[in-house]
């Protein structure tokens, strides 16, 4: 790549990262009032944050069954409102314990 081609892919970048958070800050000048969109806005980074974890979880494994394992224990831990370290030790245990039964069964 030219060093004028990646100058000019820089500045596209550069222009649309600065517009995304230019543009509500001169569009919206006052306060937001509509209970709608506040709560729409409460919600957005948690929704953000959630997408972009969840295929990281899944496939940060060798196998998807492990990471599956893993997400699922995590997830049930969590709803029973469990510490975060026992949900983090009993994902990591249950996926490697997955892995360990996947590699042990083709030598059998």
């Amino acid at each position: 790549m030219s060093v004028g081609k990646f100058f000019t892919y820089l500045a596209v970048m550069a222009g649309v990262t600065y517009l995304i958070r230019a543009i509500p800050l001169a569009l919206c000048r006052g306060k937001v009032k509509n209970v709608f969109i506040k709560s729409f806005l409460a919600y957005v980074p948690y929704a953000v944050l959630g997408a972009m974890t969840f295929p990281a979880i899944i496939y940060s494994t060798d196998g998807i069954a492990s990471g599956i394992a893993g997400t699922i224990t995590g997830l049930i831990l969590a709803y029973r409102r469990k510490s975060l370290l026992l949900v983090a030790v009993a994902s990591c245990a249950a996926a490697f314990a997955v892995e360990i039964i996947q590699y042990l069964i083709p030598l059998l």
